[in-house]
């Protein structure tokens, strides 16, 4: 038996757009955010991929909205969601709402990196991809999982480092390796899966 997994990070956000951490804060999607996530409903509509028996998503407006474009345009209006803050963003603590290139200037380039892209170093107050991860995966375990192991077809909606932590999980990754994982918004990553949750495909469904 199948399951298909659908893990699309939201389109452009406001904050995004004015290259602020945004983290736990709640930016609505710009006009091209909308239009990323409806060019993301497209393509999965183009190869296809347009019918969900259910639907997860962040408590974040900004994912709310991806996925509500999404649903609408394939059809899906209505369909079963559930919103947890366990699939929200990483919390970048003091970090939040700082323009990258003004905390590059307050804290140090060197810092920032090292907050920005290692794997197990929170910024003051905020967490590390480990421990985001360590928030996704127990909700993911106990809430996807099983519907996975029924066969089913499900799209998360959600963010950069709660979908990371995702991959990382499904594709066996090491912490040094999902720190070069980028994900594109409002680009659908499409998932074929085992009862047991093992990819046995993948297409990322690039916007035309």
């Amino acid at each position: 038996m199948t399951a298909q997994l659908v893990l699309v990070r939201h389109g452009q956000s406001a904050w995004n757009k004015l290259n602020l951490f945004t983290g736990w804060k709640d930016p609505e999607l710009t006009e091209q955010g909308e239009a990323e996530a409806l060019a993301g409903a497209k393509a999965l509509k183009a190869k296809g991929y347009s019918q969900y028996d259910v639907a997860y998503t962040s408590v974040l407006q900004r994912a709310n909205k991806t996925l509500d474009i999404i649903l609408n345009e394939i059809g899906q209006v209505g369909l079963e969601t559930h919103k947890d803050q366990a699939l929200n963003e990483r919390d970048y603590g003091d970090l939040t709402g700082l323009n990258k290139d003004d905390a590059r200037k307050k804290f140090g380039e060197d810092q920032v990196k090292i907050w920005r892209r290692s794997y197990d170093v929170p910024p003051p107050g905020g967490e590390s991809l480990e421990l985001t991860a360590k928030r996704v995966r127990p909700y993911f375990e106990k809430e996807i999982l099983p519907r996975i192991a029924k066969g089913e077809k499900i799209i998360v909606a959600a963010h950069g480092n709660s979908l990371r932590s995702l991959i990382m999980f499904l594709e066996g990754l090491t912490p040094a390796q999902i720190l070069d994982v980028e994900l594109e918004t409002g680009v659908p990553i499409v998932y074929s899966l085992d009862k047991d949750a093992k990819v046995l495909s993948k297409e990322v469904l690039a916007h035309a």
